[in-house]
């Protein structure tokens, strides 16, 4: 029988290979930094979303060992995250303020090596990336409970930003407070949360006041210093302002969802797996919104999302927001936008970006 190695043997052994790793590191960052020099004197982004989603694909299905596809997706983010400081001081506009969801979805995404900034509104998150001072913004979309972030969608129409990715991120969400459970009076959180908790407030909190805030993170704030109070909130907002976690995932439904999406001035290459966003407005007759989308289903591009906001230009007119299969580039969608056209006043194209999965 082969005899098993000692711990002090395999501590040895994983020095060694933590060595390997640390030199293989620092050799993917000079090829990092030659890739950086080659986009700069051409002119083109540091930050390419379409590699990035392509290159850790690849990897999860290349991975044989122990490591799910979370961690590889997570390991790997902060390997790019380190290379992107390395070429640029990127700096990442989200709505805030630190310690929301947006801060946490911007994380996933883009790692702890670049810069963030908080902003306290989402037409702030895309005036900052509009004028420059933020290469990329981050913004809720919507809810897989409580649907569609109607601010966001609005603030597309007056904005030439382009969607560039998407990151969608499963939402937990805690009890948090100084206090003890029973000396707790009154919940802070926001709308959207109370909506995803309302069963469990139901049965947990009939007698507690629920205060609605901006954000999740206000809600904290406000638990941190205020006698007998609590928020919903998440286990990131617990950690920086000092709060117990009383009661962990007291979301209704296990896989609560939000998707964010990240902006920028350009779009995105083809990756072979990409959704299109755009918005439009139809003409003002009977069949016209049949007519305008009938194209789609004619040409087989699925439709995962349409949503329509008033104008807030004239009195009964809409704009409808829709997310489908494909690459503004692909042929089959440049005939359905152009078909779309049509029977519209007005047809914008958001952006073309990869499709991503949790």
């Amino acid at each position: 029988m082969e005899a098993k190695l000692s711990l002090d043997q395999i501590r040895v052994q994983i020095d060694r290979i933590d060595t390997e790793l640390l030199r293989l590191l620092n050799e993917r960052a000079d090829l990092v930094h030659e890739i950086g020099t080659i986009k700069k004197n051409a002119g083109l982004p540091i930050y390419a979303p379409e590699r990035e989603e392509s290159l850790l694909q690849g990897l999860i299905q290349k991975s044989k060992g122990r490591l799910p596809a979370e961690a590889i997706r997570a390991i790997y983010r902060e390997i790019m995250s380190a290379s992107l400081a390395l070429e640029k001081d990127l700096t990442i506009a989200f709505l805030g303020p630190e310690a929301t969801w947006t801060h946490q979805a911007a994380r996933s995404k883009f790692g702890l090596s670049v810069k963030y900034t908080p902003e306290s509104s989402i037409s702030d998150v895309f005036a900052r990336v509009t004028r420059g001072t933020a290469d990329y913004g981050v913004v809720p979309i919507e809810n897989s409970l409580e649907g569609a972030v109607n601010h966001t969608l609005d603030v597309f129409m007056d904005s030439e930003l382009k969607i560039c990715a998407q990151i969608l991120l499963r939402i937990r969400n805690d009890l948090l407070s100084k206090w003890p459970r029973d000396q707790i009076k009154k919940i802070y959180s926001h709308p959207q949360v109370f909506g995803q908790c309302r069963q469990w407030l139901q049965e947990n909190a009939r007698d507690l006041e629920l205060i609605e805030v901006s954000s999740t993170t206000r809600a904290a704030q406000i638990a941190a210093s205020e006698p007998t109070a609590a928020a919903l909130a998440s286990s990131m907002a617990a950690e920086v302002y000092g709060l117990q976690v009383l009661e962990t995932s007291v979301q209704d439904s296990p896989n609560n969802t939000t998707r964010f999406l990240v902006i920028s001035p350009a779009g995105c290459p083809v990756t072979g797996n990409d959704k299109t966003s755009l918005m439009f407005s139809i003409q003002d007759r009977v069949g016209a919104l049949y007519s305008a989308l009938e194209p789609f289903s004619r040409l087989k591009l699925s439709m995962s999302k349409i949503e329509s906001r008033p104008s807030k230009r004239k009195n009964w007119e809409y704009f409808f927001f829709v997310d489908f299969e494909g690459h503004i580039e692909d042929p089959v969608v440049a005939e359905a936008i152009k078909e779309l056209g049509e029977h519209c006043t007005f047809v914008k194209v958001l952006g073309s970006y990869p499709r991503t999965e949790l």
